[in-house]
């Protein structure tokens, strides 16, 4: 099958946040924003589409991981190597759990299932070494799942909530795993994207109500969408080099929003890309599904 390639001029900027590092973008449909990270400048974003009103708040950390919406309005935000309860009317944090130690990682990419359990992972602070780890948070308590990971990146749930995709980063594929809702438990990993003959780099994903899988390829300047069986049928070129993450938004969940990085980009780079790190958006090309929320 011959993929569809969206038109550049498709795209606009959203915020133009100018994010060393932009990730985790999530639409909370009950305060009408996208939320998202910057991890190097350790700041929690929010963006109203409503007024066009972009806020951002510092946190006291080296790496500010990625975040995750909860049953009562708050965030989880993950500094470091801890995942902390941020409150939503107060501004107040507090610690959850400390969900590894010992070893010179960070937590990155997580995602939260239809239980309200996250799932989290740990990735090698210098990007070579398979120090990391796959976690799943229920409450308070901390499950390690599997290890061997170099970077966690692009942790999704299939609609029908039987499939769990799963990303590293460097070592360049992306695996689906048969994953059992009431249990919480997966089962054998399948190999469901392979660029390790290539070295491109698999980042953030999301899935859409068809069963779709998004996902951001970090230093290679799109977003592609897989069918369930692993098939590209959609190409998004982008204006910036190094997209992140993406996610579904709007009421309708028919805007797609993209963060993304000015990491790694020389200065001449910088110069010809004005968009990197911006805020992206592209709309209807496809339908998303509302965020699980963390209990």
């Amino acid at each position: 099958m011959t993929a569809r390639i969206i038109a550049a001029d498709r795209v606009e900027i959203a915020v133009p946040a100018g994010d060393v590092l932009g990730e985790t973008p999530l639409w909370c449909g009950r305060s009408g924003k996208l939320w998202w990270i910057d991890i190097d400048r350790q700041l929690h974003q929010s963006f109203d589409p409503a007024t066009g009103a972009h806020e951002t708040v510092h946190h006291d950390c080296r790496f500010l991981g990625s975040q995750a919406l909860t049953s009562d309005g708050a965030h989880i935000l993950a500094q470091d190597l801890s995942l902390f309860r941020r409150d939503a009317a107060s501004g107040l944090t507090s610690r959850l759990c400390e969900v590894e130690t010992g070893l010179d990682n960070r937590l990155n990419d997580g995602r939260v299932d239809a239980r309200g359990r996250l799932w989290i992972g740990t990735m090698d602070n210098e990007l070579h070494r398979p120090n990391g780890a796959l976690y799943r948070v229920d409450g308070g308590a901390v499950a390690r799942m599997f290890g061997d990971v170099i970077v966690t990146n692009g942790i999704a749930f299939s609609p029908d909530n039987r499939t769990l995709y799963f990303t590293d980063t460097r070592r360049y594929r992306t695996w689906s795993f048969d994953f059992d809702l009431d249990d919480g438990t997966i089962g054998d990993r399948k190999l469901f994207a392979d660029y390790a003959a290539s070295g491109e780099r698999p980042d953030g994903a999301c899935v859409d109500v068809d069963g779709g899988l998004w996902t951001a390829f970090f230093s290679g300047g799109r977003v592609v969408r897989y069918r369930p069986d692993g098939r590209i049928d959609t190409i998004v070129p982008l204006p910036v080099t190094n997209p992140t993450c993406v996610c579904f938004g709007g009421n309708d969940y028919k805007t797609m929003f993209v963060t993304s990085a000015r990491k790694f980009l020389d200065t001449g780079q910088l110069s010809s890309e004005p968009e990197a790190g911006h805020l992206l958006a592209i709309d209807g090309l496809a339908q998303g599904l509302p965020e699980h929320r963390f209990m």
